[in-house]
C-alpha cells in the first residue's frame, strides 16, 4: 500500500537534514504543479511504499507567501495520509504554532522533535510524554544531524497512518475565541462539508479573516453577515483584531503546556556560541568584509591550491581519451568529416566544458557549507543595509544569492517577495550575480591571462557583478522603481556544523546537473557550431572556418564589439551561442579556434584577446542577458515578453557600457 507523507516544518528547523536522513540520495527536484515552487520527493530508505514530500520551510498556513500557498493547497486538496512535523526543540514556543495549524487539519500527525541533542547537552530537558498527551499527537525525540530517532519516528509514522489516528486534541481555546470558532462552525458546516475541507481549520480561518477560505465556501449573504457579526463581537470583548486575537489564543496554550513539559535552565551551548560569532560576523563595519575575504578565500582554494591541480589532472584525462579515439577513428578508415564532428566538434566542444566540472563541485562545496552552517542568513541580514539604498530589503539577497548558482530558481524565488515593485526590481537585477553556468569562462580566461593572480580576478568579477546590481538598482529607484522596499524580518539560526550527507547531496546534485547538460545542451550546441564552422552556405566544406556559414553570422556583430577590444568574429559568436548556455561560449572558442585541450585553448585565446580585453570580455559575459531558460523565467515571472526583453536590453546594454568603460579606461590609464 502506498503512503503519501508530506514533511512541514518552519525555516532552520533542520527539515533538509532529515528528508535527506529519510530519503538518502533517493529523491527528485521538481515544481509544484504550475508553481514555480520547488518540490522535493524521495521514498523512505527500507520502506519504498512510504512516499515523502517536502514541503517548503512555512510559519503559519497563512496565504502570504507562495510557499505558503503552496503547502498549504498541498495539504488541502492533496490530503496527504499523515504529516511528519519537525520542530525545533531549543525553539519549540515558535515552532508550536505551525504545528497547532497543523493540528486542524485532522490529519494523522506525528511532530518530529529535533535538535534533541543540543536541549540535553545544555542541561535543559523536554518532558515528551506530557507533552504529546497535552497535544494529542506522539512526538518523537530525534537529532537529524547524527541520525538519532529515524527508527523510532519511522515506527510511530507507521503505527499512526496505518491506524488513522489523527490528533486527538483540535479545541485549545477558550473564552471569546472559543465562542467565536464553535458559532461560524456551526454556521459553516454544510459548506465545509460540500467543499471538502476540514471543519476546525475552516472555522479558525475564517474568523482569522482568511480570504481564500470565504471565497472557497461560496457562504450566502446571511452568512457572511452573521460571520461579520460574530468577529465583531469577539474583537470588541478582547480589545484586539481578529488576527492578533487567534495569534494569542494559539501562543497562550503553547505558553502553557511548556510551563509543564519545557525545563529550560540556561540557553543552549549552540545559542551562547552563536551570539558570540555574531558580535563579530554580524558587525556593521567588518560584516561585509569579512563575507569578502571568506569569499576571496573559497575562490583561492577553489582556482588555485585545490582546484586547478584536479582540473589538470581531469583535463589529462579527457585529452588522452580524445587521442585514443581519433587514433581508432583514424585506423577504421571512418570518413574524415564524420572524425572532425566527433574529435572537433563534439569532444572539443564537451571535453572542454566537462575538464570545469572539479572546480564547479569545489565551489559549491565551500558554499555548502556556509550555507548549512547557519552563515548564510547572517550575510543576508547585513546586507540589508546596502540593500535599502538601492531600494531593496535584504530579503532579496535570498534570490540574489541562489542567482550565484543558477538564475532560473533565482528569478523563480523572487515569488517569496510581498511587494510586487521588490519583486521586479529584484529578477532585473539577480542576473547580474555571476552564475555557476559561467565559471568556466571565467577559468578559461583567469588560465590563459592571469594564472598567477586567479582569485583576484574571480573576486573582481564578482564584486563587478555586485557593483553593477548597486549602481543599477540606484539608478531604478529613482526612476522606474520609486519608493520604500517591504520591512526586512528574518530569523537567524544558530551556528551548526554542516552535515556530511547534506554537502555530499548538494556536491552531487550540482555535479550531476553540471554534467547533464554537458551532455545535452552543450552536445547539442557543439554539432551545431561544428557544422556551422564548418561548411559555407551552399553546404560545400570548408578549409578555412573564416568561410564559414559561422563567420558571416558572427561577422556582422563583430564591429559592434570592436570599442570592448574583442572584435573578432569568433568571440562575437561565442556570445551568441552562450545564449543557449553560458558554458558553450567555452565549448564554442574551443570548436573555433581547433583546440583539443585547454592548453591548447589557453594558447589560442592569445590571438583574439589581450589580457585587458579578456577582462573586458569577461565584464561582458558576467553582465549581458542570461541564458533562454533566464529568459523564460524571466518572461513569466514579470507577466509578458514586453517587460523581459526590455530587461534583456538593459542587462545586454549595461554590460556593453560596463566592458566599455573597462576597455578604454584601461587602455588610457595604461597609455599614461
Amino acid at each position: 500500500m502506498s503512503i503519501l507523507l508530506a514533511l512541514a516544518g518552519n525555516q532552520n528547523c533542520g527539515k533538509t537534514t532529515l528528508f535527506n536522513s529519510l530519503t538518502g540520495s533517493n529523491q527528485h527536484v521538481g515544481n509544484f504543479p504550475g508553481v514555480t515552487v520547488e518540490k522535493k520527493e524521495g521514498a523512505v530508505l527500507k520502506h519504498r511504499e512510504m512516499k515523502l514530500v517536502d514541503l517548503p520551510g512555512i510559519y503559519s498556513l497563512s496565504p502570504y507567501t507562495a510557499e505558503e500557498v503552496v503547502t498549504r493547497d498541498f495539504l488541502l486538496n492533496e490530503r496527504p495520509d499523515g504529516i511528519i512535523n519537525i520542530i525545533d526543540a531549543t525553539n519549540i514556543e515558535r515552532n508550536l504554532y505551525l504545528s497547532l495549524q497543523l493540528m486542524e487539519l485532522g490529519i494523522p500527525m506525528v511532530i518530529a522533535m529535533n535538535m534533541m541533542d543540543e536541549v540535553r547537552a545544555s542541561g535543559n530537558s523536554i518532558n515528551i510524554s506530557k507533552l504529546s498527551a497535552r497535544l494529542g499527537v506522539p512526538v518523537i525525540p530525534i537529532s537529524a544531524a547524527h541520525s538519532e530517532g529515524i527508527a523510532d519516528l519511522i515506527a510511530a509514522v507507521q503505527k499512526t497512518v496505518q491506524g488513522k489516528q489523527p490528533p486527538s486534541r483540535l479545541d485549545f481555546c477558550r473564552g471569546p475565541v472559543h465562542r467565536a470558532i464553535h458559532s461560524v462552525a456551526h454556521i459553516v458546516e454544510d459548506h465545509v462539508q460540500e467543499a471538502g475541507f476540514p471543519l476546525r481549520f475552516a472555522a479558525s480561518k475564517l474568523v482569522e479573516g482568511d480570504e481564500p477560505m470565504r471565497k472557497a465556501l461560496r457562504m450566502s449573504t446571511g452568512d457572511e453577515q452573521i460571520l461579520a457579526h460574530i468577529v465583531r463581537e469577539m474583537e470588541e470583548e478582547l480589545g484586539t483584531d481578529r488576527e492578533a486575537a487567534l495569534a494569542d489564543m494559539r501562543y497562550g496554550f503553547i505558553e502553557e503546556i511548556c510551563r509543564e513539559s519545557v525545563f529550560r535552565h540556561r540557553e543552549t551551548r549552540e545559542q551562547v556560541r552563536s551570539e558570540r560569532i555574531d558580535r563579530l560576523l554580524t558587525h556593521k563595519f567588518f560584516g561585509i568584509p569579512i563575507f569578502l575575504g571568506m569569499m576571496l578565500v573559497i575562490f583561492w582554494l577553489t582556482f588555485s591550491v585545490i582546484g586547478a591541480p584536479l582540473q589538470e589532472l581531469l583535463e589529462k584525462g579527457i585529452a588522452a581519451g580524445t587521442d585514443a579515439l581519433a587514433n581508432a577513428l583514424a585506423n577504421s578508415g571512418m570518413n574524415p568529416l564524420l572524425q572532425s564532428l566527433l574529435i572537433n566538434g563534439v569532444c572539443a566542444g564537451v571535453g572542454s566544458v566537462l575538464s570545469f566540472l572539479p572546480i564547479i563541485v569545489l565551489l559549491f562545496f565551500f558554499l555548502s557549507l556556509l550555507e548549512d552552517s547557519g552563515y548564510m542568513a547572517r550575510v543576508a541580514f547585513v546586507m540589508d543595509k546596502l540593500l535599502r539604498k538601492i531600494g531593496l530589503s535584504g530579503r532579496s539577497f535570498v534570490p540574489m544569492l541562489i542567482g550565484f548558482g543558477c538564475s532560473v530558481p533565482a528569478i523563480m524565488a523572487t515569488r517569496t517577495l510581498s511587494s510586487e515593485r521588490d519583486r521586479k526590481l529584484t529578477i532585473i537585477l539577480t542576473p547580474f550575480m555571476s552564475c555557476s553556468a559561467k565559471l568556466p569562462i571565467y577559468g578559461m580566461i583567469t588560465a590563459a591571462f592571469f594564472p598567477e593572480s586567479g582569485a583576484l580576478v574571480m573576486i573582481s568579477i564578482y564584486l563587478l557583478g555586485m557593483a553593477v546590481a548597486v549602481v543599477s538598482g540606484l539608478l531604478l529607484k529613482k526612476t522606474l522603481f520609486k519608493g520604500n522596499p517591504v520591512p526586512f524580518v528574518m530569523e537567524l539560526p544558530a551556528y551548526r556544523l554542516p552535515s556530511f550527507q547534506n554537502v555530499v547531496l548538494h556536491m552531487w546534485e550540482k555535479a550531476k546537473d553540471f554534467i547533464r547538460k554537458a551532455f545535452t545542451i552543450i552536445f547539442i550546441a557543439s554539432i551545431a557550431i561544428w557544422f556551422l564552422q564548418s561548411f559555407d552556405w551552399s553546404l560545400n566544406p570548408v578549409s578555412d572556418s573564416a568561410q564559414s556559414i559561422l563567420a558571416s553570422i558572427g561577422s556582422l556583430l563583430a564591429p559592434l564589439f570592436v570599442p570592448l577590444g574583442f572584435g573578432d568574429w569568433r568571440a562575437s559568436t561565442a556570445l551568441i551561442t552562450g545564449l543557449t548556455a553560458k558554458e558553450s561560449v567555452v565549448s564554442t572558442l574551443s570548436i573555433l579556434t581547433g583546440s583539443a585541450t585547454d592548453a591548447q585553448l589557453s594558447q589560442a585565446l592569445g590571438s583574439l584577446f589581450t589580457p585587458l580585453s579578456s577582462f573586458a570580455f569577461l565584464a561582458f559575459t558576467v553582465l549581458y542577458m542570461p541564458c533562454v531558460a533566464a529568459f523564460a523565467a524571466s518572461k513569466r515571472e514579470l507577466g509578458s515578453l514586453k517587460s523581459a526583453l526590455l530587461t534583456a536590453l538593459f542587462q545586454t546594454g549595461t554590460a556593453y557600457l560596463a566592458a566599455l568603460v573597462l576597455y578604454q579606461g584601461g587602455r588610457l590609464l595604461f597609455s599614461l
